[in-house]
């Protein structure tokens, strides 16, 4: 199983664990090109993409092709703030 989370590269607060121990964390900076990251992880077998709700607020795959698909596991977790 790989997991990755993404987040917004203005967040400086969420996913601070997972960065701090080497993880897999993903910052976008143009939060309209979501979708092209999800499945550039997708292509590169990751399984569990963890993300901020305000980077799935932007996303349109995650309903149309993620939702009924048991290979791939999304998690939007609330956005983290000081």
């Amino acid at each position: 199983m790989k997991i990755s989370w993404i987040k917004a590269k203005s967040d400086t607060y969420s996913f601070k664990f997972p960065k701090t121990m080497g993880l897999d964390v993903f910052d976008i900076e143009d939060l309209e090109k979501t979708d092209i990251k999800i499945n550039e992880l997708v292509q590169k077998n990751y399984n569990t993409i963890i993300m901020t709700n305000e980077v799935a607020g932007f996303s349109e795959d995650i309903i149309k092709k993620y939702k009924n698909n048991e290979e791939i596991n999304i998690i939007i977790a609330p956005l983290k703030k000081e």
